[in-house]
């Protein structure tokens, strides 16, 4: 957290930031059009907010993009904060907002854990239900096959999908089409990929949630930074993340 402290701290990189919330995706040269400083100056900016995790890149062709990251926001909120605002933390969990082009959201976090422990936790209904909002997950987790969303306080699944890729425990991308409003279902299929990389005695987890229409419903991806806050509270302490939000359908 004190990279994540340090990071915030300097005002030009809190404005990169609130660039990146009124649009996310966007080039170092994009940004830097927006600032009256070099180049270099917004690189070495860029590279401490990317340094905090509160940046992620992505190279499409020639050119590099960031995206806000409100991960590691959200394990500062789980930490000294819900306890006490336990009204705002389903808006919390919603840090960005609906964006002028076709919507791709990228969340990562480092978990002290193995790959194969974080695959378990990720492909196994009875752990999944403890950081998901009580959700659980049923599949036979081989490509092709079909993936269900369930919860016993509701009568029909809540969601289903395909698994495109599995490759344990490294890789897993599926397709997701929401089922528990009709507000959600008519925003049709979307898809998200999970990636692990083993960092030490630590993981790398990448969630990216792609192939949203544009100004998609915030439904749909809002509620990534409190599940993966919750899988890393699972992982290294055992306890479940006890936020409102977290325990909203459990």
């Amino acid at each position: 957290m004190d990279a994540v402290f340090k990071a915030l701290a300097d005002p030009t990189r809190r404005e990169l930031l609130d660039e990146l919330f009124r649009e996310d995706g966007q080039s170092a040269s994009a940004l830097g059009a927006r600032f009256e400083m070099t180049r270099f100056g917004i690189a070495k900016h860029l590279k401490l907010l990317e340094d905090a995790g509160l940046v992620v890149t992505r190279r499409r062709g020639r050119e590099k993009l960031h995206f806000l990251n409100p991960v590691p926001i959200r394990l500062i909120h789980d930490r000294w904060v819900s306890k006490y605002a336990e009204p705002w933390a389903a808006a919390l969990s919603d840090l960005k907002s609906r964006l002028e082009s076709p919507m791709e959201k990228i969340f990562e976090i480092y978990i002290k854990t193995t790959p194969e422990r974080l695959w378990e936790a990720i492909t196994t209904s009875e752990i999944r239900s403890n950081y998901q909002f009580g959700n659980t997950f049923t599949s036979d987790w081989t490509p092709g096959g079909r993936f269900e969303m369930r919860n016993v306080k509701a009568d029909e699944p809540l969601g289903e999908g395909e698994n495109i890729e599995v490759d344990p425990p490294r890789r897993l991308v599926q397709t997701m089409r929401a089922l528990w409003g009709e507000d959600v279902k008519a925003e049709g299929t979307s898809r998200i990929t999970w990636e692990i990389e083993p960092v030490g005695d630590s993981c790398h987890l990448t969630v990216t949630h792609d192939q949203l229409r544009e100004g998609a419903n915030d439904q749909l991806y809002g509620g990534w930074p409190m599940i993966l806050s919750g899988l890393k509270t699972w992982l290294e302490t055992g306890e479940k993340l006890t936020t409102p939000g977290s325990l909203m359908y459990a």
